[in-house]
């Protein structure tokens, strides 16, 4: 996640970290018994993220870029990086 802060996601793109994601969790966390039948399934989503309760990536994402945005505007406006946010050429 090097350099995510400067990410930009569509709705569409912001799909794919959330199935890597829980593609790593179901990994890690393994199978479910069913407690009825004693079948092995697989977890839903909702079950994984009760399991693991950090936030999700995309929210996770999102407020390092706030940060990472709040740290930019504090710049003065000799910075490159604070004219690249504000858009002053």
């Amino acid at each position: 996640m090097c350099g995510y802060e400067a990410w930009s996601f569509t709705l569409r793109e912001e799909h794919r970290p959330r199935l890597f994601e829980n593609r790593v969790l179901r990994k890690i966390f393994g199978p479910k018994r069913d407690e009825i039948t004693g079948d092995w399934r697989r977890i839903h989503n909702k079950e994984l993220h009760e399991l693991y309760s950090s936030s999700h990536i995309i929210w996770m994402i999102k407020s390092r870029r706030m940060r990472w945005a709040g740290r930019v505007a504090c710049m003065g406006d000799r910075d490159d990086a604070y004219r690249v946010l504000v858009g002053v050429t």
